[in-house]
Formats: structure tokens, sequence, C-alpha cells
């Protein structure tokens, strides 16, 4: 699947559903060569995926890259291991002052490799949803679909 360039490689699509997503950045991933290549082939999961910051640096936990089928045991890399993520020095501290305050936290959003080749991920600044605001919308949606069906009756 391409937009604008990209070739995406994972969503995490339950982000939307658990979290108002607010802020999006774009972060490079620092990955083996295994990675990428397991990358390329599809095989990764952002299922409770997190970003973390370690001193001066963000990372991405739990995140699982399968091991790549064409490399020897030896040389493959472990699936769930913390990758860290490129970002400038100003965008780490301004993130690193909104995660302070109450509530927020990043999450990767998608994987995707640009049009030069990269792997990024798409990390979002969120804050995480009541039961009640997940029932809010379901029920928007819900209202969408039956507005959607009725014009498109009426139309016919």
């Amino acid at each position: 699947m391409k937009k604008s360039g990209r070739k995406i490689v994972c969503e995490n699509r339950k982000a939307r559903h658990d979290y108002f997503l607010e802020d999006f950045y774009e972060a490079g991933i620092s990955l083996t060569g295994t990675e990428v290549k397991s990358l390329r082939e599809g095989k990764a999961n952002l299922r409770d995926s997190y970003c973390e910051f370690r001193g001066k640096s963000v990372y991405l936990i739990n995140m699982h890259i399968s091991p790549y089928s064409k490399a020897s045991i030896r040389d493959n890399h472990e699936p769930q291991r913390p990758r860290r993520l490129l970002l400038h020095k100003y965008e780490i501290l301004k993130l690193l002052n909104r995660v302070k305050e109450k509530g927020y936290t990043l999450i990767p959003v998608t994987i995707y490799f640009n049009d030069r080749g990269y792997a990024k991920a798409e990390i979002a600044l969120a804050k995480g949803k009541r039961q009640y605001d997940k029932r809010d919308d379901i029920l928007e949606r819900d209202a969408k679909r039956r507005i959607e069906r009725a014009l498109k009756e009426k139309f016919r």
C-alpha cells in the first residue's frame, strides 16, 4: 500500500481507539540489517508498543520484528529488543516536557519506508481515552453509517 511515496509496513490500529492522538512526529529507527529485510517483507507488529525516554534518547519498546527467514540463527536479531528512535535534540526536549504533563504518552502509529528507502516511525503524542469516550466514538461512527446508508437509499 503506497501513500505519497510511503510504503506502509505496519499500523497500530488500536492507537486511534485507545488514545486521543494530538501531535505527530516522524522519527528514523536505528535497525540492524536483518531487521530491515524483515520489515521489507512486512513482518512487524506494533501491538502494545510504546516509546520511552532513556537518558537523552527515545526508544521504541515492545515492537515485534520477526526474525529474517533467510538468515542464520547466529546472524539474526532479537525480535523485541528496544530500538532507538532518531529525533532532533529540540524535538526530544519538547516531547519530554509534554510527556511529563499528566496523562500524556508517546505511541508509535505507523512504520513505513519513505521515498528514499529509509525506515521511519510515525509517533504521536497521545492522551488515554476513558471507557465512555470509546463508547461515544462508536455511537458517532454508527450514526455516520446510518446517515450514509439513508442518503445512498434516497438517491437510488
